[in-house]
């Protein structure tokens, strides 16, 4: 498994990790199989949140006795994002994941709170050794703007948002802007929200294309074209073994510049929108 700088934390982190989201809905023990499998596999980033139900808990178990070898990612929910409610929030994390840290925690999304109130608090979480970074989700390049006010150069480490082979809205503004401060992206929902091109659409037959050129899967492929730029980390879930397998071999996978171009070609960026995608 490659890995690269994870922002401006200076953390090698593997360049494909392992999202949560839904993972509690499901057969557990397999979801705990699964995340063990994709530790093995190398895929050592592991992301979660407090809003994601159980997952939290399912992670914990997933780590028990390998959590200096994860790089632990969660978030605060809007609602509870207030300089006391933030710490607080953090706390019943951390007790949830059976740890004593985080390597990094974000906002989920921007809410009511001033962003100076989530900053202090992220950074007095910093000071007491609670969480080793800070970083936020769903934030557009205009929030970004706000947030650097607040913190400055240096202090974002990560910007979570919503990126996919048919939604490449990040590449307007969002990308160029971590690029440039130094913040990497993780890109969640990496095969689309159950919207993964059929092999017959056009998009699904370039892929189907370069995937046989590869001697690889679709998916793969689609993961390989996230992770291009540096500073992007895809975050797939995998709900059995062989998904955690297939996740994890796109992580020594290079695409050749006419294979980015193909795929740039059949899935269009298309124009910026007024307001940055989410799920």
């Amino acid at each position: 498994m490659r890995h690269k700088k994870f922002g401006s934390t200076g953390h090698d982190v593997s360049v494909i990790g392992q999202g949560t989201w839904y993972i509690d809905r499901g057969d557990r023990k397999a979801a705990v199989a699964a995340l063990r499998r994709g530790l093995d596999l190398g895929m050592t980033h592991i992301d979660t949140a407090e809003m994601y139900g159980d997952a939290e808990i399912v992670v914990a178990e997933a780590i028990a006795g390998r959590r200096d070898e994860t790089y632990l990612v969660s978030k605060v929910l809007p609602s509870n994002a207030s300089r006391r409610g933030t710490i607080a929030a953090c706390e019943r994390s951390l007790a949830r994941l059976k740890t004593d840290r985080l390597d990094c925690y974000l906002l989920h999304w921007r809410g009511s709170f001033p962003l100076s109130e989530t900053v202090d608090a992220f950074e007095q979480l910093v000071q007491a050794g609670k969480i080793r970074s800070w970083g936020v989700s769903n934030f557009d390049a205009e929030d970004l703007d706000e947030l650097l006010e607040v913190a400055g150069e240096g202090k974002i480490a990560c910007n979570q948002v919503l990126y996919h082979l048919q939604e490449r809205a990040i590449e307007h503004a969002v990308v160029p802007w971590c690029e440039k401060h130094g913040v990497a992206v993780v890109a969640y929902s990496p095969f689309g929200h159950n919207e993964f091109p059929d092999q017959r659409s056009k998009g699904g037959a370039a892929l189907q294309t370069i995937a046989k050129r590869h001697g690889a899967s679709a998916r793969q492929i689609a993961l390989a074209f996230l992770g291009r730029e540096a500073n992007v980390f895809p975050i797939p879930k995998a709900s059995s073994l062989e998904h955690a397998a297939e996740n994890a071999a796109a992580g020594d996978l290079l695409l050749s510049k006419e294979d980015i171009s193909a795929l740039e070609s059949a899935f269009p960026r298309g124009p910026r929108p007024r307001s940055l995608p989410m799920l």
